[in-house]
């Protein structure tokens, strides 16, 4: 199992579409390491710097409609191979959820309202998240600040998450 613990990156938008999080011009790389430093690399971000501000960090969280746009598989792959594991938002974009979970990484939905206090408190603070995988909770801190949350994952994601996801037969020897 992949981990979802770590340091957050805030990413204080609606509607960050997946040529934003992995320009088209990469999708001809034909391994997922090859996308790793173009994560990100064309978001409209005030003071956002892909180069910096992405190194180190293991939790997205974000606002409503979170990889919409096109469908690619990339998406998901070019956080994975920058051990980004966890993106939390109000809304996602069904397949983009879809490829997360696939992928064995975790989308995980709470309210507008809960990701509002979320960033009201920790978006300007060095913060990280521990997440508690099989109680359904994960807890940020920011120096003595800490709050706790809960999550809900269908018994399917939860079984894929577990898994690391699908399997890649392209990698197996079978």
């Amino acid at each position: 199992m992949k981990n979802f613990s770590g340091k957050v990156l805030f990413l204080n938008r609606s509607d960050i579409n997946t040529d934003e999080i992995i320009p088209a011009r990469y999708l001809t790389e034909n391994t997922k390491e090859a996308l790793k430093p173009y994560l990100l690399e064309d978001i409209n971000l005030e003071g956002f710097d892909n180069k910096k501000d992405i190194k180190g960090k293991a939790v997205i969280i974000t606002r409503e409609n979170f990889g919409c746009g096109s469908s690619r598989e990339h998406a998901p792959w070019a956080f994975e191979v920058n051990d980004i594991n966890l993106v939390i938002a109000p809304g996602f974009a069904r397949i983009y959820k879809r490829n997360m979970f696939n992928c064995g990484m975790m989308a995980v939905e709470l309210p507008a309202e809960t990701i509002d206090h979320i960033f009201s408190v920790f978006s300007n603070h060095d913060t990280d998240l521990e997440t508690v995988f099989n109680e359904g909770s994960f807890i940020l801190k920011a120096g003595d600040v800490e709050e706790s949350f809960e999550f809900k994952i269908s018994g399917f994601d939860k079984a894929l998450v577990e898994a690391g996801g699908w399997v890649d037969y392209a990698d197996s020897k079978y």
